[in-house]
């Protein structure tokens, strides 16, 4: 017998109570039928979907990162240029246009890297991460609610970045090393 793969261990919504519903993201309660019979609740954010880019400059020897205050950790962080998707919007589309109002940016070239889930365990947000080369600059324009401030680092910079914790969050440490990954090896 063939099994989808993405099956094995399925749990079997029985009901939905919504808890919250923001601007950005909606929180749900759901219970559960397990795969044993079981009933078991699930805390679950539901996300639109977000988009990162990885936008080297010239050569490949710079990044461009912004560093923001971020309230649920309580400080400022650097990351790269990131943002949500609007209802309908073409990730593509939106990693141009984050790139732009975050950094100033536009580019020649945009690839798609990889999409990955953030946090599997609780929500559903799917990130697609982008490369950007052949960048020039324009003019940033920010969110009303943004305060940024955009640079560029080399590899060594931003590694040591990772190691004081400046840069922490997933996305950002996954491009940071997929751009290492390049250098190395001259693929990405």
């Amino acid at each position: 017998m063939n099994q989808d793969p993405s099956r094995k261990f399925e749990e079997i919504t029985l009901r939905t109570e919504p808890i919250f519903q923001g601007q950005i993201i909606s929180l749900q309660v759901d219970t559960v039928r397990l795969p044993d019979g079981r009933e078991a609740t699930r805390e679950i954010v539901k996300h639109p979907g977000a988009v990162a880019v990885l936008a080297l400059l010239g050569d490949k020897e710079k990044m461009l990162v912004v560093e923001q205050y971020r309230k649920p950790l309580n400080k400022s962080q650097v990351e790269i240029p990131a943002g949500k998707l609007d209802p309908g919007e073409d990730p593509m589309d939106a990693a141009r246009r984050e790139l732009e109002e975050e950094t100033g940016y536009r580019c020649a070239s945009l690839r798609h890297l990889s999409s990955f889930y953030t946090s599997p365990g609780f929500a559903d947000e799917l990130l697609h991460l982008y490369i950007a080369e052949g960048l020039e600059r324009g003019q940033a324009n920010p969110d009303d609610d943004e305060f940024l401030d955009c640079s560029a680092v080399t590899l060594e910079e931003a590694e040591r970045l990772i190691r004081e914790a400046r840069i922490s969050d997933a996305k950002t440490v996954l491009a940071v090393y997929a751009w290492k990954l390049y250098k190395l090896t001259g693929a990405l």
